[in-house]
């Protein structure tokens, strides 16, 4: 039987933004900003962390002498 392909996973799949960590990832964030002390700090009832997505810079374009011929030839 084949795989539908709905099921298959993309290559990058483990690497995309996900929106909720697990507590050791959140525990990594925490100790990171020094909120939470190993052995002092519970695991249980730790604070939310924000889970920010860090987007690619837009390529501005070129100016110069070069842009202005490309852009003259469309």
């Amino acid at each position: 039987m084949s795989l539908h392909s709905s099921l298959k996973t993309k290559s990058g799949a483990l690497n995309q933004h996900r929106n909720v960590l697990t507590r050791a990832e959140r525990i990594e964030k925490l100790q990171a900003t020094k909120r939470f002390v190993h052995g002092e700090s519970s695991p249980l009832g730790i604070p939310k962390v924000r889970s920010i997505k860090v987007a690619a810079a837009k390529k501005k374009p070129a100016k110069g002498p070069d842009a202005a011929a490309e852009s003259s030839d469309d």
